[in-house]
């Protein structure tokens, strides 16, 4: 077959002359061309954000979870969520590499990978669902998907269980970005702190502050008040309800002395915590979205209308090496994500 384009605008249906991420439909047919690559998936893990969005409205029958995702992949020939606009990523062995691109990647049949492109953009074609397992955030599947020439991919190592690994670099954005935010001495909020991404940023953020720094942890239940403590990520834990605002506010405040955070991550994977973040900022501090449940209308209006002078950055998924930052993060301190 001929050559696509590289960003993969020739599999876009509708609309015309927009790439697959933005498009309502693409093109999932397994005929690839010479410059994709075709994948046997296994597991897709489902974006927090959209996978709570399902679950809820299937009031947590599998079987009603397992219709919704194949309706959308049937509908989309991707797994974006209507609601969130989000996808996830998926682990899988390579079936097929292009013409184009056999000897210009590191990689060769059978092996086995894992996708760090979102699964918004990625043409999946899904023959069925084996099993759901909500507390992953993870699907089980018979499916082959597309990989365009951008795409980026990670070869899954043999130290590391496979659905753990695909677990953490879904999320691998998030802590390679604290990494490079967070300077010795900074407050540090993360909400959402108990979840995947939430405690491999308290991993970097500890790291980065260092002993001159706070690293606060904002929780909503016990169970992860007990795994931050045990592996000793932050320096002090607040339980609270990250949709109301005026709640971390005050509670952030007096964890600070008043001084509140140079850097907020929100980890959140559920709509309305842009307040939240916002508000227990310090006056030209920084906020960073990595929750794909974020509003970046309501951010921007909801700072202006606070008169809160603050930097906010969207939560970009990808960072150079990010997937070998993140996989070091397991193999020294598996306690995080374990």
């Amino acid at each position: 077959m001929a050559k696509g384009c590289r960003y993969g605008s020739h599999r876009v249906i509708d609309p015309p002359g927009s790439l697959p991420q933005r498009a309502k439909k693409i093109n999932n047919s397994t005929d690839i061309y010479d410059n994709e690559i075709l994948v046997d998936v296994e597991t897709l893990n489902i974006d927090a954000a959209s996978f709570t969005q399902l679950e809820e409205e299937a009031k947590g029958d599998h079987e009603k979870i397992a219709s919704k995702i194949l309706e959308i992949v049937a509908e989309r020939g991707k797994m974006q969520n209507p609601v969130t606009g989000s996808g996830g990523m998926f682990i899988g062995r390579v079936a097929k590499i292009g013409s184009d691109l056999r000897g210009r990647v590191d990689v060769k049949k059978g092996d086995r990978i894992a996708s760090m492109v979102s699964l918004s953009l990625t043409p999946l074609n899904i023959t069925r669902i084996k099993s759901i397992s909500p507390e992953k955030d993870q699907v089980t599947v018979e499916a082959k998907a597309v990989l365009f020439e951008s795409g980026v991919f990670a070869k899954v190592p043999d130290d590391i269980p496979p659905t753990l690994v695909l677990a953490v670099l879904d999320v691998a954005g998030a802590p390679a970005q604290t990494a490079r935010l967070v300077k010795p001495g900074d407050k540090v909020l993360v909400l959402g702190a108990g979840g995947k991404s939430g405690l491999l940023c308290l991993h970097e953020a500890k790291l980065r502050a260092g002993v001159t720094g706070q690293v606060i942890a904002f929780i909503h239940s016990e169970r992860s008040r007990e795994i931050i403590e045990k592996a000793g990520l932050a320096d002090t834990i607040i339980k609270g309800n990250a949709v109301n605002a005026l709640e971390v506010l005050d509670k952030v405040s007096a964890a600070t002395g008043g001084e509140l955070a140079d850097i907020t991550i929100n980890c959140v994977n559920i709509p309305g915590t842009e307040m939240a973040s916002i508000l227990p900022t310090r006056e030209g501090g920084t906020v960073y979205f990595f929750t794909m449940a974020t509003s970046f209308t309501a951010a921007a209006l909801g700072a202006e209308g606070a008169g809160r002078d603050i930097n906010m950055m969207i939560g970009n998924g990808y960072c150079k090496d990010h997937h070998l930052w993140t996989l070091q993060i397991m193999r020294t301190k598996s306690e995080v994500v374990g």
